[in-house]
């Protein structure tokens, strides 16, 4: 660690050896003033998942990561949750989704979606980004992406229905991330840094808070798209006054400890002191509504969910397609995408339990709400 960073730690284990080598290069590198450790830490690649940086002059874009914007939407219902757990609606909600929420485009022949105002493309850095974002940004706008993208339909305690997204700005965040990067100064370790009161440091900012816009944007429209199939199916309306969308994946101004710093958060949740946001397990364990304590230390940040046990390429070796039907044996799924649905099995995470223990003096519980009903990509 370079003098004077300071570094704390909200893990339920010791880091592996490789996290530990990414949080040392991070304390190291210039003007990293504090790092905090959330407990969900994995390894990807420059800087690990579940991590809050600060700096005071320098913008690090592979501390927030290709994905700008990720995060979640969540929204009640007027209604039980019981009608989806009957095969006939569970069946037919699951065909019924790829229609309204594709995974990866929309279908050109179907008419692509708008840009509204603030997501004009020429607001982008770049004409190059503003014609990928006049190509991918409209044909991915308001759909799903792979991995570890979700939509979830939920049960909270008192039988009410709920319905969580999981997704951020698709290919544009990629493309606005590999423009930036390609810009930055080198600082050893495979981190490079953009001057913040500069020009460029200045466009990369920019852009994104355009991602963040763009990623809020497309979670809402599947939230929006998925309710209408969920009117239509069981009868039952959102209620839009509980609509949370939040993202874990940014970079903004903020003041700590009497400084302004600039707060980098990959896979981290902002935990301000009664922030609401929400914190999943996986795709077979619950999810927690929480609100923030605004823990200094912390950089008012929490972790994003339960975070990876075992890396994808681990998990297809070691989980079979038995063991992901027993985990998710209350969860309705796409029978259809089970083979290749391994590597998000619920072993595949930590316990999120243990996870919560771990930041209780990060966030609060509100609720906690069980899957009833999850729509992957694959």
């Amino acid at each position: 660690m370079t003098e004077g960073t300071v570094l704390k730690l909200w893990v339920t284990e010791p880091p592996e050896p490789a996290v530990r080598q990414t949080l040392e290069r991070l304390g190291r590198a210039p003007d990293v003033v504090r790092v905090a450790v959330m407990p969900d830490v994995h390894l990807a690649a420059g800087v690990s998942n579940g991590v809050a940086v600060a700096t005071e002059r320098l913008i690090y874009p592979l501390a927030v990561g290709g994905d700008i914007g990720c995060g979640f939407a969540a929204v009640a219902f007027h209604g039980s949750a019981a009608p989806l757990t009957r095969r006939s609606a569970a069946e037919a909600m699951l065909q019924a989704l790829p229609a309204a929420v594709p995974v990866m485009r929309h279908r050109r022949r179907d008419g692509l979606p708008e840009l509204r105002e603030e997501l004009a493309p020429e607001r982008l850095s770049s004409s190059a980004l503003a014609a990928r974002a006049t190509g991918d940004g409209r044909l991915e706008l308001g759909t799903l992406g792979r991995g570890n993208h979700f939509l979830e339909f939920q049960e909270d305690d008192e039988g009410c229905l709920w319905l969580m997204a999981h997704s951020g700005s698709r290919a544009m965040g990629q493309h606005i991330a590999a423009f930036h990067g390609r810009r930055a100064n080198a600082a050893g370790g495979g981190l490079a840094w953009l001057p913040a009161d500069d020009d460029t440091g200045q466009a990369y900012l920019r852009d994104v808070a355009w991602a963040r816009a763009y990623a809020a944007e497309s979670r809402l429209r599947m939230l929006k798209a998925a309710a209408d199939v969920v009117a239509e199916l069981v009868g039952s309306e959102p209620e839009w006054t509980t609509l949370l969308n939040t993202d874990h994946n940014h970079v903004q101004a903020e003041q700590h400890s009497g400084r302004m710093l600039w707060v980098h958060r990959k896979g981290a949740n902002v935990a301000a002191p009664g922030t609401a946001n929400v914190i999943p397990g996986s795709m077979g364990t619950h999810t927690y509504h929480v609100e923030g304590r605004g823990e200094a230390d912390a950089l008012a940040s929490s972790s994003h969910g339960a975070g990876r046990r075992l890396s994808r390429s681990a998990a297809r070796a070691q989980i079979r397609r038995q063991d992901l039907a027993r985990q998710l044996a209350h969860v309705w799924i796409d029978p259809k995408t089970a083979a290749r649905l391994v590597e998000e099995a619920p072993a595949a995470y930590r316990d999120v339990d243990a996870v919560m223990r771990a930041q209780r003096d990060l966030v609060c519980i509100v609720r906690c709400v069980r899957p009833v009903l999850c729509y992957k990509g694959v």
